[in-house]
């Protein structure tokens, strides 16, 4: 018996336990060495060092070729299990290569969670529906940078621009940022609207934003802001994209001067997994056509529908 075989195996060179195993599977060297193509002579030296640095006799050399010694039985036992953990990561490596799995962790600004992460994350999960995406809200565009330089993230989406001199930033997109509102609200005002108006205006907001108007209602859930919205409790400031497709029964105007904000993705200089290059691609191609719509858009009000 071979002893701390474990330890052992760590310190001995894969292409030589390759060879000991070829040795037993064909039954001899010479089908050995064809089938690994190379050399017989270079295959009974490989096994030689292999058993100098194991301080045993793998085989026993006899008339009839060689015969596994109990050692190197007892060897030949782990030495499978190395090869085929071995060619298991191997696989799980090129799986992660060709995307065909893999896991991509995106640190976003929980005010871009309506618009455009579910574009972009749907976007790169139609093309590579292996990997496995995992988001992280963050409340602040400088905790979204936190999280990247940290590595708990490897891309930030987040809003523009990012005070950092380790990252990297490629701006997406220009988002209206429009005021939504019930139609009740919204039949008394003026198209677009000033925002000097707005100050006037009954407004559904989360806990901790700056007030734009007077506000009657603070809401953790986005969605719920949504429905009170949508119920005519009050107004809120949502991007202009989401408002229009994904909200029903509310009316959508800009303000006057329109409010924008640039919309991008942050990551740590040096080379990127596949999942967050695929993911800059992807996230680079998609939002285009749709940004410059949004910026051409004329001022006014829109009814959203769903």
């Amino acid at each position: 018996m071979v002893a701390g075989q474990a330890t052992i195996l760590c310190g001995v060179d894969l292409r030589l336990i390759e060879y000991f195993i070829a040795v037993i599977d064909h039954g001899g060297v010479t089908r050995a060495a064809q089938a690994l193509y190379i050399a017989q002579p270079s295959l009974s030296q490989a096994i030689r060092v292999l058993e100098r640095r194991l301080g045993v006799e793998l085989f026993e050399r006899t008339s009839r070729g060689l015969v596994l010694t109990q050692d190197g039985a007892a060897f030949a036992v782990p030495a499978r299990r190395l090869l085929a953990d071995v060619e298991h990561a191997r696989d799980r490596v090129r799986d992660v290569r060709d995307l065909a799995a893999g896991r991509l962790e995106i640190a976003a600004l929980a005010a871009l969670a309506v618009d455009p992460l579910p574009e972009l994350t749907a976007a790169l999960r139609h093309e590579h529906p292996g990997l496995l995406v995992t988001v992280q809200a963050c409340e602040k565009v400088t905790s979204v940078a936190a999280r990247v330089r940290a590595g708990e993230a490897e891309v930030g989406l987040t809003e523009l621009p990012v005070q950092s001199e380790t990252l990297r930033c490629v701006e997406l997109l220009t988002q209206e940022t429009a005021l939504v509102l019930p139609p009740s609200l919204a039949a008394g005002l003026p198209d677009p609207v000033p925002l000097e108006a707005v100050a006037e205006l009954p407004f559904v907001v989360e806990p901790g934003t700056p007030p734009a108007g007077r506000v009657v209602m603070e809401c953790a859930h986005r969605q719920a802001i949504w429905e009170l919205v949508r119920h005519g409790v009050g107004a809120a400031f949502l991007p202009r994209a989401f408002a229009e497709s994904g909200i029903d029964g509310v009316v959508v105007r800009s303000t006057d001067p329109p409010i924008h904000r640039r919309i991008g993705l942050v990551f740590r200089a040096g080379p990127l997994s596949p999942a967050a290059s695929a993911f800059l691609r992807v996230a680079g191609d998609h939002p285009a056509e749709r940004a410059s719509s949004t910026k051409s858009r004329p001022a006014g009000d829109s009814p959203a529908s769903s």
